[in-house]
């Protein structure tokens, strides 16, 4: 009988001792929490080239933070990587410019950046775009 109540023990001690492990190391991650609510964060600075794993540094009162952060490589450097906005569909080719613009609306700025409300892009038209308007002029002039 003791035995058996030496075990049951010895199993419960065995069990408790992962969860106070785990809440230490929560614990741990609490260690550099802050009072402070207001931070101010800068853009993510890429560590290398102009995209990729980076870094953002903030600041709350005489604090000072880096943040790790990654910079995708698809991002439209006009605007940043930190405003996130919602696009309309493409508009039709301008044959002058040979171009196509579509406008954007402020969706979420990330870490308070600064952003602006609307924005406008443009790429170049596509070939088949191109061709049509060329059959288009060399219709015209006939």
């Amino acid at each position: 009988m003791q035995l058996r109540n030496f075990l049951v023990l010895s199993l419960v001690a065995l069990l408790a001792l992962p969860s106070e492990a785990a809440k230490n190391k929560k614990d741990k991650g609490k260690k550099g929490s802050s009072e402070c609510e207001d931070w101010n964060w800068g853009p993510c600075a890429p560590s290398s080239k102009d995209c990729g794993i980076g870094f953002r540094e903030g600041s709350c009162g005489g604090e000072t933070r880096r943040l790790k952060c990654k910079v995708p490589c698809n991002w439209k450097k006009e605007f940043g990587a930190d405003c996130k906005y919602k696009f309309e569909s493409w508009g039709a080719c301008d044959s002058g410019t040979g171009t196509k613009s579509r406008q954007g609306t402020l969706k979420k700025a990330l870490y308070n950046a600064q952003c602006q409300e609307a924005i406008r892009v443009t790429k170049p038209c596509t070939l088949k775009a191109k061709a049509k308007i060329r059959a288009k002029k060399g219709r015209g002039k006939d």
